[in-house]
């Protein structure tokens, strides 16, 4: 993702969220051409979270995570991943595993919406 408009649409949708990490998941399905939609994420990891070096290493760990877990979503869904101070210095297991329990979660939550 790379604008604001895609962002804000993700966060219209579900989350679920742990201490390290926030995922949002939205949709942008249309009625006749949902398959043709790929997924889409965006990473949001502010200053707070450390300096460029520290922010790069996160971006690239929870990319290669996103990565391997993309089939987790469905054609047309947008994923953004917040990322909180906490993750500092995280391992790649540690956040794997936030990161599942934060779509599990927003899956549930989804799942009692009816979406």
């Amino acid at each position: 993702m790379r604008n604001s408009a895609e962002f804000s649409r993700a966060f219209k949708g579900t989350r679920g969220g742990s201490s390290r990490l926030l995922i949002a998941i939205g949709s942008d399905r249309e009625e006749n051409r949902a398959d043709l939609r790929p997924v889409k994420v965006g990473f949001i990891i502010p200053r707070s979270v450390g300096n460029s070096v520290v922010r790069h290493r996160l971006y690239r760990q929870l990319r290669h995570i996103v990565r391997i877990r993309i089939d987790n979503f469905g054609p047309g869904d947008m994923v953004v991943i917040r990322v909180f101070p906490q993750a500092r210095g995280a391992t790649s297991t540690q956040l794997a595993a936030d990161l599942d329990r934060c779509i599990a979660l927003a899956r549930d939550k989804a799942g009692r919406r009816g979406q």
